[in-house]
């Protein structure tokens, strides 16, 4: 018979000596010095010292190990030894009088401990244990936490949780969608959403002017340390609004979660034009929490031409010429610079140019350095404030890789550096993106928020003749180096939404096959809006300090998207394919 706890393992002190008390556990440590056996009962709450000295205890406890589940029937005291300053309880123990067993444990994989040797493949093997540890287990309770303020706040400022469809058409968003075959459908397929987007646009048509959830969705992409495959956002829509509605809204939300949770009060809220970020950090989600930035030289080695071939190339090609000065306080070893040339690789970079400051117009480290004359060294000097001996990183060819590439470079010097300060927050809001850019992989234009993104209002008329020079009615907030949200205002109007879809490419017949009931809809009366998404997972990554976003998902998926507790995915038997009409193709070699 199950014995119900007075207390849990946390609460008891000194004021509770003489108390007759009931707890319940797991055994986190059980030491036997002969008369006497101790042991750390735990639960999620704390651990309290458990004493038993009776001769018929001893021989039941005599059989327990480590993490087996007992319940304890006893008496309250104050420690007659030294009390133990690590657990909250440590001042009082308690007397055993009785003692049940629940289960008794085998010896687990690994141990149940903060510091945990395992590797993270064998603690997701037995994720059920690994929540047992403190930095865990701790990390789920302020995911609970942050849930419950967010809903409060929301709840407090007049927005209604309502829930939409898991189960859904497909759409083009941005990302590949699962899909699901309908048994009573043969033939067809549901997509699980990648966000309830199209729902709570029409949630806003329907007079819902205050809508949120924090909701799951689902992409089928490349995933990584901050990714996965299945996600949390807080998802917020708002009719009658503008940009400045939706960000004060956001920054008074993530003000609120963050005193209510960690204690901590934001000081700002920076913001800068997409341009500026691009151009000063390489980056749309730029970590502000150290200041090394890029600078565009590509105007200054203009008027140098036919002294630096590669530049020439570059510049010619409509590529650009940047880079990336290193105080002299930070040194860097040879060894180091070739570690770091080989980690840009990866990027898609062929190799890290740099070169070292000696003087004003003695530049070492490399060879073209001196066919620059001495007025463009001088010129490039003033311009990015670089002092004697520092080291400046160099990178030329087109936009978009020679931002990630020194953005690459930013935040690993940083990283090894170590100028990111950790239990900092700073966030930034990124706003004025591009409506939409050119995809090499489809050879067509893509948006690059979602399709159902307004336009700058003063470039709507540029839409058809200039695609690529309308700005987006959108915005990102981001912190310390990533993308904790992002949002518009959406397109209200049916004929501007119809000219965005055929800036994309798509004919009247696919409009209204995937978007027909949208359309149909903006006919009945909808009002301008606007709204945000923030990834959920994310923010409590960064809010915990944790270094993946699987520390903080009670039951993760590795970066193949499989989920080593379950063996998921899993292959479907011939009954369950059949029945939904599923027929596996063998893949190419």
């Amino acid at each position: 018979m199950v014995k119900s706890r007075t207390h849990n393992c946390g609460e008891l002190r000194t004021s509770d000596a003489g108390k007759d008390v009931v707890l319940n556990g797991w055994i986190d440590s059980i030491r036997d010095i002969g008369k006497i056996i101790f042991i750390n009962l735990r639960d999620r709450y704390g651990i309290t010292q458990i004493v038993i000295d009776k001769d018929e205890l001893i021989k039941k406890a005599g059989q327990l190990r480590n993490e087996s589940v007992i319940a304890v029937t006893g008496k309250v005291r104050k420690r007659e030894g030294n009390p133990n300053p690590k657990i909250s309880t440590g001042e009082i123990e308690v007397i055993a009088e009785d003692l049940s067993v629940y289960s008794i444990a085998e010896p687990t994989p690994f141990v149940i401990e903060s510091d945990v040797k395992a590797t993270e493949e064998l603690r997701l093997r037995y994720r059920y244990l690994d929540i047992r540890r403190e930095p865990i287990k701790e990390k789920l309770l302020l995911r609970h936490r942050a849930a419950f303020e967010t809903r409060r706040f929301l709840s407090e400022n007049n927005f209604v949780e309502t829930e939409t469809p898991f189960l859904t058409k497909s759409t083009p968003e941005g990302a590949r969608d699962f899909l699901v075959p309908s048994r009573l459908n043969k033939g067809k397929v549901y997509a699980l959403p990648q966000s309830p987007q199209l729902f709570k646009q029409l949630l806003m048509v329907s007079g819902m002017d205050r809508y949120f959830q924090i909701v799951r969705c689902f992409r089928d992409e490349d995933l990584r340390l901050d990714r996965q495959p299945e996600f949390t956002q807080i998802d917020i829509e708002m009719s009658f609004v503008n940009q400045s509605d939706i960000m004060s809204l956001t920054e008074n939300l993530l003000r609120h979660v963050f005193r209510s949770c960690l204690d901590y009060e934001i000081k700002e809220f920076m913001r800068m034009p997409y341009s500026e970020a691009m151009e000063k950090y390489g980056s749309d989600k730029p970590d502000l929490r150290f200041d090394l930035r890029l600078y565009d030289i590509t105007e200054i080695v203009r008027k140098m031409s036919g002294k630096v071939k590669m530049f020439d190339e570059a510049i010619q090609s409509g590529g650009i010429v940047k880079i990336l000065p290193l105080d002299p306080k930070f040194a860097l070893s040879r060894a180091d610079i070739d570690k770091l040339e080989s980690e840009v690789k990866s990027t898609g970079a062929k190799g890290l140019a740099r070169f070292k400051i000696n003087s004003e117009t003695d530049w070492s480290m490399a060879g073209w350095a001196k066919e620059i004359p001495e007025d463009i060294k001088k010129e490039i000097l003033n311009y990015a404030n670089i002092t004697k001996d520092s080291v400046v990183f160099v990178q030329f060819g087109e936009k978009r890789l020679v931002n990630n590439v020194l953005s690459f470079v930013r935040n690993t010097l940083a990283d090894k550096f170590e100028l990111k300060k950790k239990g900092e927050f700073k966030f930034v809001w990124i706003y004025d993106f591009p409506m939409f850019e050119f995809s090499e992989e489809d050879n067509k234009l893509v948006a690059c928020h979602h399709p159902f993104t307004s336009p700058k209002e003063e470039d709507i008329g540029i839409i058809e003749k200039e695609p690529l020079n309308v700005r987006a009615n959108a915005y990102d907030i981001t912190l310390n180096g990533f993308e904790l949200g992002g949002g518009s205002i959406r397109i209200h109007s049916p004929d501007l939404q119809r000219r965005v879809f055929k800036a994309l490419g798509l004919g009247e017949e696919e409009i209204n096959s995937k978007f027909g009931f949208l359309i149909e809809a903006f006919k009945y009366g909808v009002p301008p809006h606007g709204g945000i998404a923030l990834g959920f997972d994310r923010m409590i990554m960064l809010m915990s300090g944790a270094e993946s976003i699987r520390d903080v998902i009670a039951f993760p998926k590795t970066t193949s998207g499989t989920c080593l507790m379950t063996d998921a995915p899993s292959v479907p038997d011939e009954k369950q394919l059949f029945e939904a009409g599923i027929r596996f193709l063998e893949e190419k070699k």
